[in-house]
């Protein structure tokens, strides 16, 4: 088990890994071996996250996660598959973390009144300024 948060733990078998050639660093090894990571977390059929949690997940997946709901991570920027294995579930549970928290809903408010006064006082300033700029009709 894979612990995120005091209330959310992930069972190892939900995530899949997947060894790939990587575009990284790896000198001449990185046309040989497979050191890159693709970890895949399918969020809409994980039995361990709530589904607000999941919900919000996929929102911050984006362009990661899949049209079946599988989040998609891939690791490439170490020379090993350990650091890179490591790099990609750390960053899982950097997301999950992200998406446990409950966005604090937003408090409707109503300017103050001496706000307000400094708006008209700003406006009748502005107002003042330009009806100096006009031209006034001559009675000569």
């Amino acid at each position: 088990m894979i612990r995120v948060t005091d209330q959310i733990s992930i069972d190892e078998s939900e995530i899949e890994e997947s060894f790939v050639r990587s575009s990284g660093p790896g000198g001449q090894n990185v046309n040989k071996l497979s050191t890159a990571v693709q970890l895949r977390f399918d969020v809409r059929q994980s039995p361990s996250l709530p589904n607000d949690v999941a919900l919000r997940l996929m929102r911050l997946g984006g362009r990661r996660i899949t049209k079946d709901g599988v989040l998609v991570l891939i690791a490439q920027s170490h020379r090993t598959q350990e650091r890179n294995r490591a790099d990609a579930q750390a960053r899982l549970i950097a997301l999950i973390k992200e998406a446990a928290i409950k966005p604090v809903p937003r408090r409707a408010t109503k300017p103050t009144k001496a706000s307000k006064q400094r708006r008209i006082e700003g406006k009748k300033r502005r107002s003042g300024i330009k009806d100096l700029r006009r031209s006034k009709p001559s009675f000569d």
